[in-house]
């Protein structure tokens, strides 16, 4: 039996002469590693469908290299993910990873990136931390501290001045309540409680009315994609609304692929967010109406504008190293690219390959009978604000 040392060992030499096995004459494999299955089916699906119309507009050939996507269902498992990843690299020959629906998802992957230096595109997961795990980590999603940030900067500045934060117990969630926290401190607001729901089975009820007797102007409220329309209906239950306590959050709190079964409870509920289905720009209708065509029953989310955008990144990087898939030539190739996204201008920070994007400020409302996230105001060229502290 090989010790846990020595299978390491084979393990990591495995990684580093299969991910430069691949000839120019090869396809370019992605391995796209997401939640098909499970809690987050609704994150695998989107960027699923994101993906597949990116290459149906762009073709499935770049610099004269086929690209071939390669999906594996990891239902959310870390477990799961490490071994896919492993399989991708070694057997399947993957010159990419790409997808990462939770946080612990990608940075389980970050140090078989870095061994096999194979860039591992985040198209999903948001704590700040994930790109300082590996040199070859780019993020094409969210940080949750860039809409958590704006958020507090708006309420400060809105006559919200008491608050209780409610957000869910794990790395996105302590980052949400940091990153709300200390800017509305800084100015001039004031935290009634800081609540951390747990991330399995959650019972929101017990903290909605610890947050009710606090009385605060506002609940500020980051949960995953998903559980939202759980805590809108309990907020109403326990006469919240009526007493005047504002929901506010981030924009996975009113995630566009669930909001329409959310019923008036949603309706002006304020978040902070970078994408919504009803962005007023040329580039996002024409995507969200092709697709829609292209998946009957859906509309496009968050997560998918960061499965559509992660794709136009690897096509470009090629495009930048003519169809060469060294991984650390197509890093550099990424390194301060921009683009016209759906959403509106990006681009990947040359010093941390996280995303530089705006920031909405958005409200439920109607339009023509369906939920919608309306946007009445923009914080542009948003960067991850905790990367940002670090510099000073």
């Amino acid at each position: 039996m090989l010790s846990n040392i020595t299978r390491a060992l084979c393990i990591a030499s495995a990684l580093g002469l299969m991910a430069g096995a691949a000839t120019a004459q090869d396809p370019v494999k992605i391995g796209l590693i997401l939640p098909m299955t499970g809690p987050f089916t609704s994150t695998g699906k989107q960027i699923t469908a994101a993906v597949h119309l990116y290459m149906q507009q762009h073709g499935d050939t770049v610099a004269g290299r086929k690209v071939e996507v390669i999906l594996r269902d990891d239902a959310g498992n870390p477990e799961s993910t490490k071994r896919l990843a492993q399989d991708l690299i070694v057997n399947s020959q993957a010159s990419l990873l790409a997808g990462f629906g939770l946080t612990p998802l990608a940075l389980v992957a970050a140090p078989l990136a870095t061994q096999a230096k194979v860039p591992e595109i985040i198209m999903a997961a948001g704590t700040s931390i994930i790109t300082e795990r590996s040199p070859f980590i780019v993020r094409t999603s969210f940080t949750v501290p860039q809409s958590a940030k704006v958020m507090a900067e708006w309420a400060a500045k809105n006559n919200i001045k008491t608050a209780v934060t409610m957000v869910t117990d794990y790395a996105p969630g302590h980052d949400a309540e940091s990153s709300f926290t200390e800017p509305y401190k800084a100015a001039g607001g004031q935290v009634l409680a800081a609540l951390r729901v747990p991330l399995q089975n959650p019972d929101f009820a017990p903290f909605l009315q610890r947050a009710a007797d606090a009385k605060p102007d506002a609940l500020f409220v980051f949960v995953p994609s998903g559980p939202g329309a759980i805590v809108m209906k309990q907020y109403v239950e326990r006469g919240m609304d009526k007493a005047g306590i504002k929901m506010i959050g981030t924009g996975d709190l009113t995630d566009d692929d669930i909001l329409p079964g959310y019923g008036d409870v949603a309706v002006g509920i304020i978040t902070a967010h970078f994408y919504a289905t009803a962005h007023p720009s040329a580039a996002n209708q024409a995507y969200v109406e092709a697709f829609k065509k292209g998946n009957p029953g859906m509309r496009p989310n968050f997560m998918s504008v960061g499965g559509y955008d992660g794709m136009h990144l690897i096509y470009e990087a090629l495009k930048k190293t003519g169809g060469k898939t060294d991984g650390t030539a197509l890093v550099d190739a990424m390194k301060g690219m921009r683009w016209e996204s759906p959403r509106g201008p990006i681009q990947i920070d040359p010093e941390t390959r996280d995303i530089i994007q705006n920031i909405y400020i958005r409200k439920v409302e109607r339009v023509n009978g369906e939920l919608q996230n309306v946007e009445f105001a923009t914080f542009e060229a948003v960067k991850d604000p905790v990367k940002a502290a670090e510099k000073k």
